[in-house]
């Protein structure tokens, strides 16, 4: 079949049935986890958290000790996760002395259903959350921290080059360009890039709204006005560690830091308090929080 052949076929099928797999394929599954803050020894409240499309997403506040105000961290987990599954990492940064704010994006745990997920709206949804910690009374505006893993670290990039209220972000597993993730995708679904892959990959632009170059994390990073960690695994074998190195390179001199773990794969670190402790010293130099000599130690990349 000739490429123009190829080209009109795909066309059919994203015009039809096709169109309803892909779509298909592309859903999030949701993960309902039955825990909570109590079962990692910490007290938080639950909290319902309007975002965009009149939705509404289901979360966890937990504040800091002691009178306040105080600084706060925003966190949003990846794709098929849920808020639950970060609760581990919420532990060593409140006994830093941050607030932390975990949110199910739509379409996971348990927040309400939309038509379809993308990095965008993950992005929006930890958007709604920042906006959310900027009214609280017992948080300081001035030092409120995005946190994210996966597609959520992308997110957290996106939204942090459109707002200037973060003080810092943390990117943990991000990918580095959407088109990446769509090849690797399509290819291990045996699916031709030329013409097919890249067919999809603009219809997939045309849904979400939005073209993968101005969404990418190596893109928005640039446009980030606040200190980056970037943290990725050395043996992550769902988003390569070069992705990171990837944004460490486009973003400004000076303001992004590059964490890369040893034995460390996408989801899960050895030691989560460990990471947890070299995320607070980041986020303490980068708010002027309990700043200590530690503190003042880049956190740099690891061997």
């Amino acid at each position: 079949m000739t490429t123009a052949l190829w080209t009109l076929a795909v066309l059919a099928a994203l015009l039809g049935g096709g169109r309803w797999a892909l779509h298909r394929g592309f859903r999030a599954p949701r993960v309902t986890g039955a825990g909570g803050p109590a079962d990692v020894g910490l007290a938080g409240e639950e909290v319902a958290v309007a975002t965009a499309g009149g939705k509404r997403l289901f979360g966890w506040f937990i504040p800091a000790a002691g009178p306040g105000p105080h600084p706060a961290v925003a966190m949003m987990h990846g794709w098929g996760a849920n808020a639950e599954l970060l609760l581990p990492l919420a532990v060593p940064l409140h006994r830093a002395g941050y607030g932390v704010l975990l949110l199910d994006a739509r379409n996971h745990g348990r927040s309400d259903p939309d038509s379809f997920s993308s990095m965008p709206r993950f992005a929006e949804d930890l958007e709604a959350g920042l906006d959310r910690l900027l009214a609280r009374h017992d948080v300081d505006p001035a030092r409120i921290a995005l946190l994210g893993h996966s597609v959520g670290a992308a997110a957290a990039l996106l939204v942090a080059s459109r707002r200037t209220e973060p003080a810092a972000v943390v990117s943990i597993a991000a990918f580095d360009h959407p088109e990446r993730v769509m090849r690797l995708w399509l290819t291990r679904m045996r699916v031709p890039y030329r013409p097919l892959g890249w067919l999809v990959c603009r219809y997939v632009e045309r849904v979400i709204g939005h073209r993968f170059d101005a969404i990418a994390p190596v893109a928005t990073v640039r446009a980030v006005r606040c200190p980056v960690l970037v943290v990725h695994g050395a043996l992550d074998d769902t988003v390569a560690p070069d992705a990171a190195r990837a944004i460490h390179a486009a973003g400004a001199a000076g303001s992004v830091e590059l964490a890369i773990l040893p034995d460390t794969g996408h989801d899960r670190a050895p030691c989560v308090d460990t990471l947890g402790r070299d995320i607070a010293v980041f986020l303490d130099r980068a708010t002027g929080h309990g700043v200590s000599a530690a503190a003042q130690q880049r956190v740099g990349e690891r061997p």
